[in-house]
């Protein structure tokens, strides 16, 4: 049996998700005598804080800056990208708290998490994991695109136009629009992504590289930031990648000079890691939960919540004992309806249970008949923050 359907078919809450991922990964601490930290993202998922923010570093910082006793981490990454900045935030404060950083890829660690994952000592791959070009996504206009596309669409426009002598009138007003600034920042980032990844190699990657591996000859730092800069060159290439959101292997990671764990080779650790990745990725698919934050220890997970509550109040209450929430699951469009009361009053409960209303739950927690969970934590914020009054029961 798959890993995925042993786990449907135990039907697992998400609660019972969320104790099987820490279970994981203690197991995983036990095999590798590390420290793991997992940071996944529900790529995919329509929410504007899915990419890596500066917000996330602040969790980084705050769930393993008293682990300082730990010599070694190890950093389960999944991610589609995000800040540049963020990314150096997380790898210059782990450098500084740890003496081996390693991560481990079984899902996408694109962009920006491709720059944290090459600041490791170690890389370890699952077959399934994937990196991605390292060029910096930049804001023109609405839109956020490719630095590399951009510097490399402008440079076309140029050759054009020394070619011809002139552009057609809709490249012509585009360009009209690029100012100088505009156009030296977005210059600046792709070299900044580059440069990180070249000092990073060097200084991290390469460390424990002493000789070559065929003339065994000493291996000096200048041929160390060498092989680091053809390796950011690769890996900003469009023109072999195509596409900023390609998935790059670690076949293809092997075949530009990495060394990649290969994590297959050790069966008790693949199976560890496939069964972190699935947990999350179900995690993810039945619950309102787009970012996980876990060690051993303790965990943090984002929830995503309705922008705004769907709830009735009586016309004629100045302060109501109750609201009526209509809440749909996001997953199979059920409608439920619940209430939340302001006080103890039984006649509250049998009115509204009359009416078809259940008693919002204690946990915060709603389960579909579909199996999906809804968090409802964000909900009941919400209805103290507008009303003023606490949610009990």
């Amino acid at each position: 049996m798959s890993l995925l359907n042993e786990y449907i078919n135990k039907r697992m809450s998400g609660n019972d998700l969320e104790v099987e991922l820490l279970r994981l990964i203690s197991e995983y601490n036990k095999l590798r005598k590390t420290y793991l930290f997992v940071y996944a993202a529900a790529i995919g998922k329509p929410i504007p804080s899915v990419p890596l923010e500066q917000s996330d570093f602040y969790v980084f910082h705050d769930l393993l800056s008293g682990k300082k006793d730990y010599k070694r981490v190890d950093i389960y990454l999944e991610t589609p990208g995000g800040s540049g900045e963020t990314a150096e935030e997380i790898v210059e404060f782990l450098r500084n708290n740890f003496d081996t950083v390693s991560f481990v890829v079984s899902g996408e660690a694109k962009s920006a998490g491709t720059i944290i994952v090459l600041s490791g000592d170690e890389i370890l791959m699952t077959e399934t994991g994937s990196l991605g070009p390292i060029d910096a996504q930049v804001r023109i206009g609405r839109f956020v695109v490719s630095a590399y596309d951009y510097i490399e669409w402008v440079n076309e426009k140029r050759k054009e136009a020394e070619k011809q002598g002139a552009l057609n009138p809709f490249d012509a007003t585009m360009i009209a629009q690029i100012t100088p600034g505009e156009l030296s920042g977005v210059y600046h980032a792709l070299e900044y992504a580059k440069d990180l990844v070249v000092d990073w190699l060097t200084k991290y990657k390469f460390k424990k590289w002493i000789v070559t591996e065929t003339n065994k000859l000493p291996v000096t730092e200048q041929i160390k930031r060498k092989r680091a800069s053809e390796i950011a060159k690769e890996l900003t290439d469009h023109s072999k990648w195509r596409s900023h959101g390609r998935s790059i292997k670690r076949y293809d990671l092997e075949g530009i000079g990495l060394k990649i764990k290969r994590v297959e080779d050790d069966s008790k650790l693949s199976e560890l890691i496939y069964r972190i990745q699935i947990v999350c990725r179900l995690l993810f698919d039945n619950t309102t939960i787009f970012k996980i934050f876990a060690t051993e220890d303790t965990k943090i997970f984002k929830q995503a919540a309705p922008a705004n509550v769907p709830m009735k109040i009586p016309a004629s209450a100045v302060k109501p004992d109750a609201v009526e929430i209509d809440q749909k699951c996001p997953q199979c469009g059920t409608i439920h309806k619940i209430y939340a009361k302001f006080v103890n009053n039984p006649k509250v409960d049998r009115e509204l249970t009359a009416k078809g209303f259940k008693p919002f739950p204690k946990d915060g927690k709603m389960i579909c008949k579909c199996g999906y969970e809804v968090d409802l934590s964000g909900i009941k914020n919400q209805i103290e923050t507008d009303l003023g009054r606490k949610v009990i029961g």
